[in-house]
């Protein structure tokens, strides 16, 4: 009877856990909006193609590389001219000092 107590208690834990992690992953959700290019032919900050965004923020341009859903649509469509005005809704994250956003959206 204990196991099937203690059992049930860390199922309820972890699904408590999950919903509160989901969560924090929605409140960081942002929407950028900016020039979308190539990160490799215009901006010549990579080896490989990859879809950027040009966003200004406090006065200076800061690159954003795109990657998830729509990516690689986007990219095909900019990689030769970029486009302006163009929104990226997703989640922010920083690598080896490189800013990036997971694209859950992509408008423009």
């Amino acid at each position: 009877m204990k196991i099937v107590a203690f059992a049930l208690c860390a199922m309820i834990c972890v699904a408590v856990s999950a919903s509160f992690t989901h969560a924090a992953d929605k409140a960081a959700e942002v929407t950028l909006k900016g020039k979308a290019t190539c990160a490799k032919c215009d901006l010549s900050k990579t080896e490989k193609c990859q879809a950027a965004l040009v966003v200004t923020e406090d006065g200076k341009e800061v690159v954003y590389y795109i990657k998830g859903k729509g990516a690689g649509d986007l990219h095909k469509e900019v990689c030769k001219a970029s486009k302006d005005g163009v929104s990226v809704t997703g989640i922010v994250s920083e690598k080896d000092g490189q800013k990036w956003i997971t694209a859950t959206k992509i408008e423009g």
